[in-house]
């Protein structure tokens, strides 16, 4: 790793951190949105959000990958990834908890890629070398169901259907209490939280973001709520039922409450990626498959409803 210091230049100031560094560095900005996720982009010595703004004169600093050393996928098998589904054009899996889609700088867990690879599979070579075939990610900290794509020609299909909101992705989460309306939406614009880097928050001015939920079981102090979400912001399911005062239960970094997560067994938030339809790239036929809950999840809902 290399560390860059100086001043952000007067041309950039007012600029978002993605934009103005991508500039600066000649990086995309997608690279600069994760090193900012990664904590490796700091202003005056503080941790900087993508979005944040730079000021002119204010102390900057970038830690890189050495441009010898990129972030490499290492194949390696990853306990309980599971193959659903798998032809010419794209790979459906199932994936565990505490494994991120691909490598980033900073992480240095089991990924998604790295097990792919480990079984052999093929993957599409477009994107940048550690995303070869990503069209969408799920948090490390969040289980269920996921697609890659295996043909170039599958890549640029799906790319632009998650783009265009073409694609059905329905989550199920466990919340705390009961949200009134059992139906409804949640239209509330997101982005970083304005006093910590590593959360989001539903901000005046943030990125439009839309969900849907249904009340489908509920329980003495917790309900099971089906999600379908119309955009696909980072932690959006999250910061949204944590702004109804309503968190996934476990999910202390969004307000659960801990006694709660304790009781169920809960040491992550209780959200799963379930099911996940879309137009087959390779024939347009619509396709839809579906991820059972892991064990940390099925227990927690057991214990809610044995106290019912």
């Amino acid at each position: 790793m290399s560390a860059r210091m100086l001043p952000v230049p007067d041309g950039l100031d007012g600029m978002r951190v993605d934009a103005g560094l991508a500039k600066l560095l000649g990086l995309s900005r997608t690279v600069v949105a994760e090193l900012a996720e990664s904590g490796d982009v700091l202003l005056d010595g503080r941790p900087a959000g993508k979005s944040d703004r730079l000021s002119a004169g204010v102390l900057l600093e970038v830690t890189l990958p050495d441009p010898d050393n990129p972030v490499e996928v290492v194949a390696e098998p990853v306990d309980g990834l599971r193959i659903l589904h798998d032809d010419d054009d794209i790979v459906v899996v199932s994936k565990p908890v505490g494994v991120a889609v691909h490598p980033s700088p900073g992480w240095t867990g089991p990924t998604v890629v790295g097990g792919l690879a480990a079984a052999g599979l093929r993957i599409s070579t477009s994107g940048a070398a550690e995303r070869q075939g990503v069209v969408h990610r799920l948090d490390a900290g969040t289980t269920g169901v996921m697609v890659v794509a295996k043909s170039e020609h599958a890549y640029t299909v799906l790319k632009r259907a998650f783009k265009e909101r073409t694609v059905d992705k329905g989550y199920h989460a466990v919340v705390q209490g009961h949200p009134d309306p059992t139906r409804g939406t949640i239209d509330a614009p997101i982005d970083r939280h304005p006093r910590h880097d590593y959360k989001f928050a539903v901000v005046a001015g943030g990125r439009p973001s839309v969900t849907h939920y249904e009340v489908i079981e509920a329980f003495r102090a917790a309900s099971l709520v089906d999600v379908k979400l119309e955009t696909g912001r980072t932690h959006q399911i999250r910061v949204h039922f944590s702004a109804l005062r309503h968190p996934c239960a476990g999910d202390l970094t969004y307000g659960a409450d801990p006694v709660l997560a304790r009781k169920l067994g809960l040491t992550r938030q209780w959200l799963h990626a379930r099911t996940l339809g879309f137009a087959h790239p390779a024939d347009g036929r619509w396709v839809q498959f579906e991820s059972p809950y892991p064990d940390d999840l099925a227990h927690a809902l057991e214990v809610l409803r044995a106290e019912n």
